[in-house]
């Protein structure tokens, strides 16, 4: 599985389930089971390196932003959600997390931000379809750290400053 396939398979799921993330999990998971176990193992390699390379100070602040607040849990399952939006999405809060205020057009903090089961949805498929747990990816660990300048999710004048388009979005 390419890139481009990996993303059509994020976009068309994601489509069809009208932005929820839980039915676009399990539309994925559909998805998935459709496709040879080793397609699903590119599948989820695609997506953990996405999921990993997330991993910035930038996009935890961001996500402390949007959702008012940003636990380590609530922050691996953003960054799961933030993949579940499309490429263009991902790619624009990579380059400029600030930017999400105008990626996005709707927002509801109570049911958007969490993607927990899209993080599930291949390793779903493949022991749905072989019995077995997902193969190691060969992918690097995580950093324990995440890359970039640190930032205090807490501090709400940091928040604001680094994230004045978000900040004006969500918080103002």
């Amino acid at each position: 599985m390419d890139e481009t396939e990996f993303w059509e398979l994020i976009d068309t799921t994601r489509e069809a389930a009208e932005g929820d993330a839980e039915d676009q999990a399990d539309l994925l998971v559909e998805r998935l089971m459709q496709l040879d176990p080793e397609r699903v193992v590119d599948f989820a390699r695609h997506f953990e390196s996405r999921y990993n390379r997330a991993y910035l100070w930038d996009l935890w602040g961001a996500a402390a932003v949007m959702l008012n607040g940003a636990s380590d849990d609530v922050f691996d399952y953003f960054r799961c959600w933030l993949i579940g939006q499309g490429r263009e999405v991902f790619e624009g809060a990579m380059h400029d997390p600030d930017r999400l205020a105008e990626l996005l057009e709707d927002f509801d903090e109570e049911v958007d931000g969490d993607g927990e089961d899209l993080g599930y949805a291949a390793d779903e498929a493949y022991e749905q379809l072989t019995g077995a747990e997902t193969p190691d990816l060969g992918l690097p660990d995580q950093p324990a750290e995440p890359l970039g300048t640190p930032i205090d999710p807490e501090d709400e004048a940091a928040l604001a400053e680094r994230f004045p388009a978000l900040w004006e979005r969500f918080r103002e």
